[in-house]
Formats: structure tokens, sequence, C-alpha cells
């Protein structure tokens, strides 16, 4: 099968990159490169010794998407390509919806004039707002607190009136709780260009020197500690639910959502005391208000993915610090220090 991987340059879209090319799966990578760079694909081939096709593209322009088309027999699509940041999608809420709602539309069209009707779509567990009871199903209301997760929330509404419409779709709606990690190899990891806007991120940044605090975004919450508690997953455990589905698209139309996570909740501070533990660094932070958009506790409840795909974690909190700190230390300014010597 030849998979196309939007966004596929990007922290989840390159880890998924390597478990796709260790099946064998042929693989297809289209990215503009707005919050990700060249060198986290050419990793992606060093830890696989194989090759894949990538087009600096962007799904803001239709033509670039029908040239990929046009040039590779795609049949099935992992669409990870947007703008991801909760706390940005406050500030700049046009952008938001520009970006994410116009290319996954422009890329809707494209694949319904190619007549590829298979389809991953890389949604999140903010479409669950501010749940009144956990763990979270995928039955529970859908309600999003934030502009990133209402662009969530009405893709997953655009694709099930796309189903209805022709019932030859095959879509799964993949709702990640919080990834973080890095491969083992400690050569591909996340690289947010500018200042992180997620906790594992920024907490390794501090440890390796980058930034001189974390702040922690509340502290009255009504959780053991006071701190947001949420459900992290390692990113090779969530890479792995992907190719888990694609044997599910390819089996019989429909439209199928799953919860990617571990079920379990960390606080932010038990994350910083568990990377203090695994990088041997003392993590400086300070309190501060709490972030718009932000609820109290979020996991998952994961027994369906488990039931229906075969899927589960197998990835702990102390291995998802472990590699996130194994890749931070290895390469402190991430891609950028290799990109620019090349």
């Amino acid at each position: 099968m030849k998979i196309l991987v939007t966004g596929g340059a990007g922290y989840i879209g390159s880890h998924t990159c390597v478990e796709l090319l260790k099946k064998n799966y042929d693989v297809v990578v289209l990215d503009n490169f707005s919050n990700s760079c060249e060198e986290s694909l050419n990793r992606v081939q060093n830890i696989t010794r194989k090759k894949l096709s990538f087009y600096e593209a962007d799904l803001l322009k239709p033509s670039d998407i029908h040239q990929v088309f046009k040039d590779h027999k795609i049949d099935a699509v992992i669409h990870f390509a947007g703008l991801k940041a909760v706390g940005e999608s406050v500030t700049i809420p046009l952008k938001y919806y520009h970006n994410n709602l116009t290319g996954t539309f422009n890329l809707l069209s494209a694949m319904d004039q190619f007549n590829v009707k298979n389809l991953v779509f890389s949604s999140s567990a903010t479409v669950y707002g501010d749940p009144t009871t956990l763990p979270i199903t995928e039955e529970f209301p859908l309600c999003a607190t934030n502009p990133y997760g209402r662009t969530k929330l009405i893709i997953e509404e655009v694709l099930q009136d796309l189903y209805q419409s022709d019932k030859s779709w095959s879509i799964a709606l993949l709702r990640y709780f919080n990834p973080v990690g890095a491969h083992e190899s400690g050569q591909i990891g996340e690289d947010p260009q500018g200042l992180p806007n997620n906790l594992m991120p920024y907490i390794s940044q501090v440890a390796v020197g980058l930034l001189p605090r974390l702040s922690v975004f509340g502290s009255d919450y009504n959780t053991p500690d006071g701190t947001g508690v949420r459900d992290y997953i390692h990113v090779t455990d969530l890479a792995l639910g992907h190719i888990l589905t694609l044997p599910k698209l390819t089996s019989k139309p429909g439209v199928a959502t799953y919860n990617l996570g571990t079920g379990n909740g960390f606080s932010v501070l038990e994350i910083i005391k568990e990377f203090e533990k695994a990088s041997n660094q003392k993590i400086s932070y300070q309190i501060t208000d709490r972030r718009p958009g932000d609820i109290a506790t979020c996991f998952a409840d994961s027994s369906k993915a488990k039931k229906e795909l075969g899927w589960e974690t197998t990835k702990s909190l102390e291995d998802m610090c472990k590699d996130t700190w194994n890749w931070q230390k290895n390469n402190p300014e991430g891609y950028r220090k290799h990109s620019k010597e090349d």
C-alpha cells in the first residue's frame, strides 16, 4: 500500500513514517515545513534504512495536492497537517480556522477527484471539551473549549457528512490525548519552532538550558496537587495506533472513532518530578495564572481501540521522560543546527 502522510515531517508524522516504513508501506510525505523541517525526514530514512518520497507543498494550494496524486497512486491518507497550539488558537482564531479547515477541504476534494477514499484523521481529545466524568469514552458529548479543538470537531463533523453522502468512504477518527517522548534512537523528536506550546518540550528545553524556567499554568484546579492532569502517551505508541488502523480502513467502509491514550492521568508537577529523575537535572518552575481554554483533568478510556484494533500502549511515563531527554540532550537546538550546517 502507498500511504500519503500530510504533515509527515512533523512530530507525530515523522514517528508514524518510521513505523510505516518498518512495516514495508510505501510512504509519500506532503509538508510545507511551517512547523517542521526536512531534516526530520532524512533521519526517518536513516533510522529505517528505507526511502520515502516527499513534497514541500501546502494544503492551502490545491495545485500542490493534485501534483502528489498525479505522481502517485495513493491507497490511503493519514492527515496530520494543521496548526496545533491551543493557546495560540485563542489568540489568532481566524488563522487556525483558515489553515486547518480550508487545508482539509482541499485535501478531501483532491482525494474525491482521484478516487482515494481511505482516510485516517488526526483528531484530538480537545473535542470532548471539559468532561463531567472520567475516563472519557468515544461516546462522550462533544464540545470544544478553544478554536484549535473546534477545528478538529468541525472536521470530524464534515467527515461524517462526507460518508453519509458517499458510502464508499472509509474514515478513522483518532482522538489523541497528549503525545510526548521521542524515538528511542534519539534521532527524531519534538522540535517546536519558537517557544514551546506543550509541556514536555518546554520542560526538556529548561533542562538543557535553552529556557530559564517553566511556567505552570494554574495551581488551583480540582486535582490532587492543584495542577492540570493529562493522559500522556508515548509518540511511538501513538504512531503504532495509526499502523493498526490501516487494515481496518481497507476492510469495510464507514466512520470509526478511537481514543488513543494510556488511561492514566499525571499532573504537571508529577511530570516535572519524573523528568528530573530521568535527566538528573533540576527543573526550575513558577506558578502562573490559568491559561485560557485549559481544563482540569483529561484521560482516556481506550478499550475500544484495544478490542477492535488490537492496540494498547507499552511505554511508561519513565520511558516518555527518558526518551524525551535522550532526544533533547543530543539535539539541544533540535534539527535546526544540523540543517544550518548542511
